[in-house]
């Protein structure tokens, strides 16, 4: 079978239990893959070049910045972005193939299934929520900040109908532990930004996060799970707010005067 003419390119860390159903999800398919590692101390590397030796160490300082560097690494003109906690589906890997040689967009967003565990969240906004992942390498660009970094593209994008599957967290001790290193990040995000953040524009964002999630787009069909994650969602407001104001604080004893 002949490969397709794209690069994956993969931002790892210490993924050494889920990147390697990643990478089969792309071997033999794509003719390049591309890993960049943030430093993993654990085996990650070592799987990675069972698989490519187009593998580079770089220090994540910035999401945005680190991932249009390694985007830079490709040799292709079309690149697959991919993180290791997600593999193709086959159904994606064919519709990707027939889609390249007559594409009529610059870029392709991506349905993906999120899953806690072994639940794939069907609710509450998580499916198909698609995102922007294969487009072409010299019209895309991340916004450089360090979470959430908003996607720009020149040109048109479509919507593929293929899934992509995405192991989101192991469970919910992995969901808290991720909700905590982002939400650090949000906050350091709003006061490096100067960002115009009160604690009743915070708050109101955490009430009103939930019953969206929950009622508004139907979380409830996923049970107890679709009720974490409601809760998760509107919980990520206030603690990011809560880090924030910490930060604030800690900068307005730095400017007070000595005695």
């Amino acid at each position: 079978m002949s490969t397709i003419p794209v690069s994956v390119v993969i931002i790892t860390k210490n993924e050494e239990d889920r990147i390697r159903e990643c990478l089969d999800s792309v071997k033999g398919w794509a003719d390049e893959i591309i890993v960049v590692d943030d430093e993993s101390s654990d085996r990650t590397p070592e799987i990675v070049r069972e698989y490519t030796d187009k593998i580079f160490t770089r220090k994540m300082d910035n999401e945005g910045r680190h991932r249009n560097w390694a985007y830079a690494k490709a040799s292709n003109v079309w690149v697959l972005s991919l993180d290791a906690d997600e593999r193709l589906t086959e159904e994606l890997k064919k519709e990707i193939g027939e889609i390249l040689p007559k594409a009529e967009f610059d870029g392709y967003a991506i349905p993906r299934r999120n899953f806690v565990g072994d639940y794939w969240v069907k609710h509450g906004g998580q499916y198909p929520s698609a995102q922007l992942r294969l487009f072409k390498r010299d019209k895309f660009k991340y916004e450089e900040v360090n979470v959430h970094p908003r996607a720009f593209m020149e040109g048109q994008s479509g919507l593929l109908k293929g899934d992509m599957i995405h192991k989101s967290y192991r469970n919910f001790a992995h969901f808290l532990a991720k909700l905590n290193g982002q939400t650090t990040l949000e906050a350091q995000k709003w006061f490096e930004t100067n960002r115009k953040m009160s604690f009743g524009k915070a708050l109101w964002r955490t009430f009103d996060r939930f019953p969206r999630t929950y009622f508004r787009k139907k979380g409830y069909k996923d049970g107890f799970i679709g009720f974490m994650v409601a809760f998760f969602a509107s919980l990520y407001q206030i603690i990011s707010y809560a880090k924030f104001w910490e930060m604030q604080q800690g900068a307005m004893k730095k400017d007070e005067p000595k005695p």
